[in-house]
């Protein structure tokens, strides 16, 4: 059997490392068993955020001193940008420990690499159905029987550049978008419609190309997909129960229908054995160990019947107001600002929603 250990260090810059390096001096962190490392860095989220890359950067300089480059480069480095409010820049270190035995159902983590997808291929078919693939695989690494046992898959995918637009038009090939903002999206939605043909929760023949970024009615509950400059495959991170793992940690999820929508979060809380009738206590915020949550204004340009300004303003991008407001509605709710938010729920989630995964001790 096996035991996930979820580990949440803050982070002072995107490059301080310094934490991880001192749970690691400890013992409480073993660099053979990390499976993934997530982070909330406080860049704009954009394009041209390099926090990202910072971010990863300085973590495979200090994993390098552990481990040898080759299994520090099958490790998911997924970077969000974006602490808008009061969210704040964190690492979510997952590990998985052999166990000598115990009893489950417990957390499980698998993870798997989509090959390096061309220019052309970012928001199409070929990102959908290498996705897909990867998540599966991820499933099968995990043990984890049921799609229905799935409750959050985080991927990390590929933009376009300037540079690799102009690659693809040398080659003879149209790209989705010449918008490398709007690539962002394209992507992050190809993505979750891959993650959702893998467990099942759209039928493949439903989901074409024009699909992509359209047909909001298209969508999975337990998608997080985050786009980067910093590669050009896709990272993909599943988490769900499995009888084969051990351990205390426990995975749900909920679906916010809106920004506002904290009451399927509240539910989820209950579920996993708190009393979330009103602000978590400062005593609890240890035994939940992660909270990872989709942002989007809705498209409509109205939340809850008033009119938002999210998508009108020039100087502040779209998906920070949505970070801001979800992290601050989650952040009343669990008492702290250590959410992973992360911002562009395409086909994640409905329309001005998104899903929302809870890690905690049982």
């Amino acid at each position: 059997m096996r035991q996930a250990f979820v580990h949440r260090l803050g982070a002072s810059a995107p490059d301080d490392v310094a934490p991880l390096a001192a749970a690691i001096a400890d013992r409480r962190l073993l660099p053979a068993a990390i499976v993934a490392v997530l982070g909330k860095t406080e860049g704009n989220g954009c394009v041209n955020d390099f926090s990202r890359g910072l971010a990863t950067a300085a973590l495979r300089r200090l994993l390098e001193q552990h481990l040898p480059a080759d299994m520090v480069a099958e490790i998911p480095l997924v970077m969000s940008g974006g602490t808008e409010g009061g969210l704040a820049p964190h690492w979510l270190v997952l590990e998985a420990r052999p166990a000598a035995g115990g009893v489950g159902p417990a957390l499980a983590v698998g993870r798997a690499r989509t090959p390096r997808l061309e220019p052309w291929e970012i928001g199409r078919r070929e990102q959908i159905e290498a996705v897909a693939e990867a998540v599966r695989t991820a499933m099968a690494q995990a043990e984890i029987a049921e799609s229905s046992d799935v409750h959050y898959v985080q991927v990390k995918c590929p933009l376009l550049t300037a540079e690799r637009i102009a690659r693809a038009q040398d080659a003879g090939h149209a790209v989705a978008t010449l918008d490398t903002l709007k690539s962002m999206g394209l992507s992050r939605g190809a993505a979750a419609l891959g993650v959702a043909c893998a467990l099942g929760e759209l039928p493949r023949q439903r989901i074409w190309e024009a699909a992509v970024g359209g047909d909001l009615a298209l969508w999975s509950s337990v998608a997080s997909c985050s786009a980067g400059i910093e590669l050009e495959d896709n990272e993909v991170v599943v988490l769900g129960m499995s009888h084969a793992w051990t351990g205390p940690l426990r995975i749900d999820h909920a679906v916010m229908a809106d920004g506002f929508d904290v009451e399927p979060v509240r539910g989820t809380l209950g579920r996993l054995g708190f009393a979330p009738n009103g602000q978590l206590h400062p005593d609890e915020h240890q035994r939940l160990a992660a909270v990872l949550a989709k942002a989007e204004p809705s498209r409509s340009g109205r939340l809850r019947g008033c009119r938002h300004t999210m998508l009108d303003d020039s100087d502040v991008g779209a998906t920070r107001h949505a970070r801001a407001l979800v992290g601050g509605v989650l952040g009343g709710l669990v008492g702290h600002g250590e959410l992973f938010v992360s911002g562009g729920a395409e086909h994640q989630g409905p329309d001005g929603g998104g899903p929302v995964a809870l890690i905690a001790a049982a």
